[in-house]
Parts: structure tokens; C-alpha cells; sequence
């Protein structure tokens, strides 16, 4: 079934279909964005790892290769997270000054205990002025850049702050805004609540907002469009082991439903090698990309007949050659199994959430937030 889903606009940038890579630590880095790219045609939009504000503005080196994009990543698209206004609006200035981004995404949607315990991520929102004055940071300081952001329902079920916090950011001239509907303690747990976002939407119709959460197959993204009335939809961990997603996202959005990917075993043999050799380009050194390239080895044979030995033993491979000679010993000729399509990464949920001394005391005291809180570290 197709769905009627216009064409998202992020400032200046039209994304057609309206499909977003979420940023992940660790994993949307160039090599993976290049291959949900080149599977989607170049359509859609693909967001950075997330990259801590005063990381970006002390050069941080590590830092800096995050921020490298290759030269047919169009529009560029960086996702920074802050806490403190001044740092937030230097980061982004350099990032405009310097051409360093397209987009700009700001996250208030991490809920590691880390960063919460700083009042950071999915915690801030709660400190509303706190938000605002970032946000304003941001957008002035942004130049003809879009702004958007991405965050959570609130803190815990006590606790939402989605409805208020959508409401700032229209009024500060962001551009879009993605729900993760999921609130901090849940993680990553449970079942995402969409009518979250529904009613996110009825209530700032002034700009796109964005679906996150649960989306772990092509018609998943056309039915949350359906049932929310969103204008596009936010990928995340369905995509994990899985590139090849945005090629059935590009489908389902265009009408070809038919088209959607079932990859025997061979074929994904392949592209595990090719993402790791893209890895070791990336880093430079081919072991460390092999290396780099283990925590997605589950992801991509999820489902498939490999016993447990190979499993280990192609989780522990250090250079391409072990890697193709451990997959080519299996039975790649095995079709796509059935129920790989479904959920996938971390499914923790329900935890308490770490917040500093007094947070949930007043939503208008914002004493106690500090640069400290910029850690480098990224969720959502």
C-alpha cells in the first residue's frame, strides 16, 4: 500500500521520500551512511553520529573525523548535543562559518544515566527555559542553516514535557521536530507510543514532526504516517545490520511495495565485507576497521542458520581475508529467514532515570546545569 506523505522540507533541503537515518553512537559514522545511502538511491536524509558541542569546539580530534563528510553526502547533516547555551551557539557558529554542515539536529533525546545525571538529554527538556535559551542560541547562530531537533516524551510518565517543549521550539524558529515516543525511563523497552506523536503533531502543525520509534520494516514507516499524520519518519535500530532498509523505505514511499529487499545469505556476506573494508578506509588501518566492524556481525546474521562457534568466531575476525574465509565456509545460499525483519539492538527498558539533586523540583530552576554536563557520549 502506498501512502500520500508529501515531501518533507528541512529549510532549503527537500527530502524525498521523508525517511531520516537516526544518529547512533558508533554505528552512523561515514562508512555505514555511505551504504544506506548507495541503497537508497540517495534519497532521504543521513544524519552524523552525535558530536558533543565543546568536543566540536576544542578540535577535538576524534571529534573532527566525525564531522567528515564524503563529497556526495548532500545535504550534510551534523547532530549535536549541548547543555549550555553559550557553548551550544559557538558550535554552531563554527559549523556555519566554516561550512562544516548543511543541518544542523540538535539531541535532547539521550536517556544514558551518564548524561541525565547532568541534566543533559532526555532530561533537559524538563528545565524549560533552560531549553528555550538554547534553542535561541542555536537558530541565531545558524545563519540560513535548518535547525532541528530530536527528543523523548519526558522523563517518565510523571514527568512529559514533549507538548511544552514542541511549543519552545516553534516559537524559536526550528525547523523540525522528530519524537522518540518513548519516555527516558523506558530506553529502549516496551512499545514506542504513537499517538505521542499524533497529537505532537496537532499541536505544533506549524512545522514537519517527525515519527521515531518501532520502525523495524518498510510498512511499519508507511503505517505510522498513516495512523499519526506525521510528515516523515525517523530510522534508528531497524536499520542495524540492515542497510539495505532504506532501499525498502524508498519503495514502500513510492508505491513499489513489490520491491522490497529479501537478501539470501550471500548477499549479505557480501556487504558485511564491503562495510568493513569501507571501515578500515574510514579509520585507515584495515584491521581496525575489521575490529570496528564486529558489533554489527550479529546484527546482519540475525536469523540465519550460523552456529554459535562461527557466530563467536566471526565476531573476534581482525583482518577482511579471516572475515570472507569465516563467511565463506557458511551456507550462503540460505534465503532471507523469516522474522529477521523484526525488532533488533538494545530493547532494555523501564529503569529509573539518573537525574541531579532537586531536578524535578522546579521546571523553571535551571541552577545546577553545568558545561560539565557536555559529555562525549550520544542515545537518543
Amino acid at each position: 500500500m502506498s501512502t500520500t506523505a508529501a515531501p518533507l522540507q528541512i529549510g532549503p533541503h527537500t527530502v524525498q521520500p521523508p525517511v531520516v537515518l537516526a544518529p547512533m553512537a558508533g554505528i552512523t559514522n561515514a562508512p555505514f551512511r555511505t551504504l544506506c545511502r548507495e541503497f537508497s538511491g540517495g534519497k532521504g536524509l543521513f544524519v552524523s553520529e552525535m558530536i558533543t558541542t565543546r568536543a566540536l569546539v576544542e578540535r577535538n580530534e576524534k571529534t573532527m573525523q566525525l564531522v567528515h563528510f564524503d563529497e556526495s553526502e548532500k545535504p550534510r547533516s551534523i547532530q549535536l548535543y549541548g547543555v549550555d547555551p553559550a557553548t551550544v551557539g559557538k558550535a554552531v557558529r563554527m559549523i556555519e562559518e566554516e561550512g562544516l554542515a548543511d543541518h544542523i539536529d540538535l539531541n535532547f533525546g539521550c536517556p544514558v544515566p551518564k548524561v541525565t545525571r547532568k541534566g543533559g538529554g532526555s532530561a533537559l527538556p524538563y528545565k524549560r527555559p533552560l531549553l528555550r535559551a538554547i534553542l535561541r542560541e542555536a537558530v541565531s547562530g545558524a545563519g540560513d542553516l535548518p535547525v532541528t531537533m530530536k527528543m523523548r516524551k519526558g522523563i517518565d510518565d510523571d514527568h512529559i514535557t514533549y507538548l511544552d517543549a514542541g511549543r519552545i521550539a516553534v516559537e524559536e524558529g526550528v525547523t523540525a521536530i522528530a519524537l522518540h515516543g518513548r519516555t527516558a525511563a523506558q530506553h529502549y523497552g516496551g512499545t514506542a507510543d504513537w499517538d505521542a506523536i499524533a497529537r505532537l503533531k496537532e499541536h505544533v502543525p506549524e512545522i514537519p514532526v517527525l515519527g521515531n520509534g518501532d520502525i523495524w520494516s518498510a510498512e511499519d514507516a508507511l503505517r505510522m504516517v498513516r495512523e499519526t499524520g506525521c510528515d516523515g519518519v525517523v530510522v534508528g535500530r531497524g536499520c542495524l545490520g540492515r542497510p539495505w532498509l532504506f532501499a525498502d523505505l524508498v519503495a514502500a514511499f513510492e508505491g513499489r511495495t513489490q520491491d522490497i529487499s529479501r537478501p539470501s545469505l550471500r548477499e549479505v556476506a557480501d556487504i558485511m565485507v564491503r562495510h568493513a573494508r569501507l571501515l578500515g578506509e574510514w579509520i585507515g588501518d584495515e584491521s581496525k576497521g575489521v575490529v570496528d566492524f564486529r558489533k554489527h556481525v550479529a546484527w546482519y546474521l540475525k536469523g540465519f542458520a550460523v552456529g554459535s562457534e562461527m557466530r563467536k568466531r566471526l565476531a573476534i575476525t581482525s583482518s577482511l581475508e579471516e572475515l570472507r574465509s569465516g563467511l565463506d565456509e557458511l551456507d550462503l545460499d540460505q534465503a532471507w529467514p523469516v522474522g529477521a525483519d523484526g525488532p533488533r539492538g538494545r530493547t532494555s527498558g523501564n529503569n529509573r532515570v539518573v537525574l541531579p539533586d532537586g531536578w524535578l523540583k522546579d521546571p523553571y530552576d535551571c541552577a545546577g546545569v553545568s558545561e560539565d554536563a557536555e559529555l562525549d557520549t550520544s542515545g537518543g
